[in-house]
């Protein structure tokens, strides 16, 4: 049954179509079609709100409901799989692939719900991210560090990268040289590329961020050698060993401005401002040009929710010292 919507599509190479998920704004977050062999895969589904623009990208590219094999979901952030159990009901044949510290949190998403709203509040949650459908239990599938899934064939490697989530898993396309990153490569909007070429961004969100964590995933998958990654935020990037040194220095700088604020009257003012001036130093060095007034346009939520984890990250180690003393 079509949907009557019009998604917008990126179609890639090797069987890849990027689906805007219509998160907060077109071009802030994209699902990931793969087919293969009449056979398709999603990877991230977006929010509930964004099921209906992902059953009209696979009316629009020809592909049957039931041939959808599974759900890759790199992680249980709800923009990345929040709308995974409405999308399930429409997929009869498909399995949820989740990091086994995930699953259980969309199998029962009380919990999830409960974080995310102390996060956002009541109403911004609700009109973020609707109502969550809890995933079928007998339709779910965890995967450990290493696992490999065939999709008609086609392998996809399972890599734990804590960092961002301790539940976070990358997908790796080893036929073709890709990996889904979900939030562990950080944020390359469309809007920021430059001649240079793209322009990456770490998500340091609550509440599990940590910054060693995150430098180890980030070199495990830059170890790969791949050509592409796949972002949810946003598609594919290449020139991936440059965006990974680039994302580990400002990984890097990220905790030494937490650290360097964090005795002041107000860190959290402090550590906004100092994110806001680095990423504004940093893309205009990239060739971005835009005045500060578009610059926080794009990117203030982003800088907020960064501040929130590196707070909770100052907490949580605050109290890992007071512990070991």
């Amino acid at each position: 049954m079509s949907t009557g919507l019009q998604p917008q599509l990126t179609r890639y190479a090797d069987g890849i179509t990027a689906v805007d998920a219509e998160y907060i704004r077109p071009g802030g977050a994209a699902a990931h079609i793969i087919e293969q062999d009449h056979r398709a895969a999603f990877v991230d589904t977006g929010t509930t709100h964004s099921v209906p623009y992902l059953l009209a990208a696979l009316d629009e590219l020809g592909i049957d409901r039931a041939a959808v094999d599974f759900i890759f979901l790199t992680h249980v952030h709800l923009d990345h799989a929040g709308g995974a159990g409405a999308l399930m009901q429409a997929l009869p044949n498909a399995r949820a692939v989740l990091h086994p510290r995930g699953a259980q949190h969309l199998i029962d998403p009380a919990k999830l719900i409960a974080a995310s709203i102390e996060v956002y509040g009541e109403a911004l949650y609700r009109r973020l991210y609707g109502e969550l459908v809890p995933l079928p239990k007998e339709r779910v599938l965890v995967t450990h560090d290493l696992e490999r899934l065939s999709l008609a064939g086609r392998q996809f490697e399972f890599v734990h990268t804590p960092g961002h989530a301790l539940h976070h898993h990358a997908i790796v396309d080893l036929q073709h040289s890709g990996i889904f990153t979900g939030d562990t490569f950080g944020l390359s909007y469309r809007e920021m590329d430059t001649a240079k070429g793209a322009f990456v961004l770490p998500a340091t969100p609550p509440s599990q961020f940590d910054p060693e964590q995150l430098l180890h995933s980030v070199d495990r998958l830059a170890a790969y050698a791949p050509r592409y990654l796949y972002l949810m935020h946003y598609g594919r990037v290449t020139d991936v060993p440059r965006l990974a040194q680039d994302l580990k220095h400002q990984i890097r700088e990220f905790a030494r401005i937490a650290l360097e604020h964090a005795d002041s009257s107000d860190p959290a003012s402090a550590i906004g401002s100092a994110l806001r001036e680095l990423w504004r130093d940093l893309a205009r060095r990239h060739g971005c040009d835009f005045t500060d007034a578009g610059f926080d346009a794009l990117l203030d939520k982003d800088v907020n929710l960064n501040v929130q984890g590196l707070i909770v990250w100052l907490e949580r180690r605050r109290k890992a010292q007071g512990a070991a003393r």
